[in-house]
């Protein structure tokens, strides 16, 4: 006799709350349903159900089986889905968002080479620096950058992502280098979304609030504004990387660097990742960590 033997059949009743819409569920007759019930309590020497003519109802005993066995069913089945999937072809919608620059820039050129590597794929990209609610929105995949807020979203590591202090040598010789996080207000901030930036000092994060005469919710924007000589940004590596080893620009105060956090792909919690997700978010890692404002980050 299998230890399966009785499980599905337990946990189909146990969800109907009836012998008969239990056996139309598992395409049995309520004869087979009744007996594998029997049996089951035989083995487990207690009682699960208390029956009446119009329903049954579990007994305390029966409630905790059916915890036990609804994670069994859900984790075999999922185990069976897995093996199923390994060689499944991405197909159908996969609707995901992105924020603006970033999306353009680096995540739709891989999304579309994978569209062409798998033409059975739709997908729907919606660009926003807005924060959407993938579940009320029905999305499958979010790509977001540095820190995360607290959720039930499950999160894989894409990317690296340090922030950098940085000017053109141009401002620098006009105004000098800021030795310290005190002389910051002494000099005039290139601001993109927000006027609090990040830095670490003595092993602790540490949000300072800037101030200049120039703001723009735009990472591009403050980067050409930066180049120009105008004042101090504060930027992504993969707006200033290459324009720091080309010397346009010069990173201060890299004893402040803030904490590394990174590029996430998000997606709603679920028993099994579909192969459309699983092998595009693959696919996006293998693909950033080709690029080479990637290439001396970790």
């Amino acid at each position: 006799m299998s230890n399966w033997e009785g499980i599905d059949e337990f946990v189909a009743v146990a969800e109907t709350g009836h012998f008969t819409d239990a056996a139309a569920r598992l395409g049995v007759s309520s004869s087979h349903v009744s007996r594998q019930i029997a049996r089951l309590e035989d083995r487990l020497q207690s009682r699960l159900f208390y029956r009446s003519t119009r329903r049954v109802s579990l007994t305390e005993a029966g409630q905790t089986f059916l915890q036990h066995c609804q994670r069994l069913i859900d984790a075999r089945d999922e185990a069976l889905q897995a093996i199923t999937d390994l060689g499944s072809e991405p197909k159908g919608l996969l609707r995901m968002t992105c924020a603006v620059a970033y999306g353009e820039s680096f995540i739709m050129p891989l999304v579309n080479d994978f569209m062409q590597q798998h033409p059975q794929l739709r997908v729907e990209m919606t660009l926003t620096n807005q924060t959407l609610d993938l579940l009320h929105g029905s999305y499958d995949l979010a790509i977001r950058l540095g820190r995360l807020q607290d959720s039930s979203l499950i999160a894989t590591r894409i990317a690296p992502r340090h922030m950098y202090l940085c000017a053109a040598p141009s401002y620098l010789e006009r105004f000098g280098a800021p030795h310290s996080l005190s002389e910051l207000p002494r000099h005039n901030c290139l601001i993109g979304s927000s006027d609090v930036w990040s830095f670490q000092q003595r092993g602790r994060e540490l949000p300072v609030r800037v101030q200049g005469n120039w703001r723009c919710n735009s990472g591009q924007a403050v980067l050409d504004a930066a180049l120009r000589g105008f004042g101090l940004c504060q930027l992504p590596d993969y707006y200033v990387q290459e324009h720091l080893r080309s010397g346009s620009l010069r990173a201060l105060l890299p004893q402040h660097q803030p904490p590394h956090t990174a590029v996430w792909a998000l997606y709603p919690q679920q028993r099994h990742l579909s192969p459309k997700v699983r092998q595009l978010v693959d696919h996006l890692k293998q693909g950033l960590a080709r690029r080479p404002e990637y290439q001396h980050s970790s």
